[in-house]
Parts: structure tokens; sequence; C-alpha cells
């Protein structure tokens, strides 16, 4: 995971290693201990992983299969305090199946400190059918362009 990238939706941007997205936190995401709400912790990776994707496949989604989020596992490795300036989150393709792959993403505070972990997994389904398929030959590579080491979470 030495190489990062920019995510740009409208580029199609497929460079390879680590794609990094910046997202602003709102006002609300706080809850009343004053750190950032689990929930929306999780609402933060699933905003990266869009915009990755996005940036990956160049805003384009073949007709005929989706993807759909089957498992997610997130490590909050220390408290998120809402700032004005905006978390990084840093994406990578983690592991790559059959009819699935990971993704890992690190949720890192204004300061560049480690708030959560992230691993899902996502599952390609095909619309016709309504049932698991291969991932596309096409899909496969711009996945392999982005594959870097398993998330290194505490208990594992």
């Amino acid at each position: 995971m030495s190489e990062t990238s920019s995510v740009n939706p409208q580029s199609g941007n497929l460079e390879p290693g680590v794609t990094t997205v910046q997202i602003a936190l709102r006002w609300g995401d706080m809850d009343a201990l004053g750190h950032v709400n689990n929930v929306q912790i999780a609402r933060l990776f699933e905003e990266a992983r869009v915009r990755a994707m996005s940036g990956w496949f160049g805003g384009e989604r073949p007709a005929e299969f989706v993807t759909l989020l089957a498992r997610q596992e997130i490590e909050f490795a220390a408290v998120l305090h809402y700032s004005g300036r905006p978390v990084t989150c840093e994406l990578w393709v983690s592991r790559i199946g059959g009819k699935s792959y990971d993704l890992g993403c690190r949720l890192t505070d204004a300061d560049g400190g480690v708030s959560a972990l992230c691993e899902t997994t996502l599952a390609v389904l095909d619309m016709a059918s309504g049932r698991s398929r291969e991932i596309p030959e096409a899909m496969r590579t711009v996945l392999e362009a982005h594959l870097g080491e398993p998330v290194p979470f505490r208990r594992r």
C-alpha cells in the first residue's frame, strides 16, 4: 500500500494502490458525548467507498449486475472528535475472490491519527437472476490495480 492517489469521480482514476478520499464532517455527526457517532463513522466509510469506486470505474456501472454489501467489520481505534477540517479515508482492495471482493479502509482524523479501520465484503449480483455471479474480467482488472494488504485489525 505504498502508492496513494486522490479520487476524482469525473476522471475515471485508475492509478494503482491506495485511494485517498477526504470528507468533511458535519456538526450533526456528533452524539451527546461530543464525538462522532459510530453510525456516522459507518456512513463515512460508505461515502468514501462510493467516491473511490466511482473514480475507479469512471462513474459507469454495467446494467447487468450490481455489487451488494455482504459483510462489514469496523474496529474503532480512537475517538473521532468533530473538526472543521476533513477526515481522510484511505481505501484499497484487500481480497479478490470469485464472486466477491473485500475493500480495506483506514479513517484518520485531521491530525493523521487513526480513528477506525474497516473491511467491507462486496458481492457481485446478476440482476436478471438475482444470484451471485463471477466478477467480470474488466472489473477484476480494475480491482487488481488497487490490491493491497489485509486490513491490520488488532485481534487478527
